[in-house]
């Protein structure tokens, strides 16, 4: 059993979380807070094996929480900010949901969750699976994460470009969107995710993956920049 606790200053947000845990069986909440600070006495009592955390709230943000605890339980961030993913899973986050999400994606959290609380030398990534499987032509096709290159939206549809073919399969974008870690794939464009390990160059509002220029929206920019390059830009 996993001990839990909800910190998040949205009402709303909070009550669909105590109606998504309401269908596990092996997680019980211990108490729900509008801030951090009013879950510090609860966690020095009990035993809080896992948080669901907002990030931005008022005097304490999520990720000043999570680094202010010496020795802090499993957490999943709940959040409508996709630009803090990097660096929430630089604090060994379990999972990140971004808002509003499905009881499938919230499920596959609480799973991840469960598996390193009973194996804890497990990691992130290896909590993770490292593939995933569509229809395609009539048949079940095994997709590996380290092969994606891109996901591009077509109607009803969505085209996931590989390193070996292009797959159809019959999805929607926010669908598979929604699947999709986020700290391995960012989403460029209102038709378009790229996968960040493939990304070879970006001209203007363009990422280059091979021969493929991928579309960056403006109202998108910001955040792919940050997920993309973050510390990792040289300079003199």
């Amino acid at each position: 059993m996993l001990n839990c606790l909800i910190i998040d200053d949205e009402p709303l947000a909070r009550k669909g979380l105590k109606e998504y845990l309401g269908d596990v069986d092996f997680v019980q909440l211990l108490g729900e807070f509008d801030n951090p600070v009013k879950a510090m006495d609860i966690m020095m009592k009990e035993k809080i094996d896992l948080i669901f955390l907002d990030i931005q709230m008022p005097k304490m943000t999520g990720l000043e929480f999570l680094k202010s605890l010496p020795h802090p339980p499993l957490v999943i961030f709940t959040t409508a900010y996709p630009q803090y993913a990097v660096e929430g899973f630089e604090l060994n986050a379990v999972d990140y949901l971004l808002k509003p999400f499905s009881f499938d994606r919230f499920w596959k959290a609480v799973l991840k969750a469960r598996s390193m609380k009973e194996n804890p030398q497990a990691t992130v990534a290896n909590a993770e699976e490292d593939f995933f499987y569509i229809k395609s032509d009539n048949k079940l096709v095994k997709i590996n994460y380290a092969d994606v290159q891109f996901i591009e939206a077509l109607q009803n549809y969505v085209a996931i470009h590989t390193d070996q073919k292009k797959y159809i399969t019959y999805l929607t974008f926010h669908s598979i969107e929604e699947y999709l870690p986020a700290n391995r794939f960012v989403k460029t464009h209102k038709s378009y995710i790229v996968a960040m390990h493939k990304v070879e160059s970006i001209e203007g509002n363009e990422i280059l993956i091979g021969k493929n220029r991928i579309p960056i929206s403006r109202t998108e920019k910001e955040s792919v920049l940050e997920k993309l390059v973050q510390n990792r830009l040289l300079k003199r």
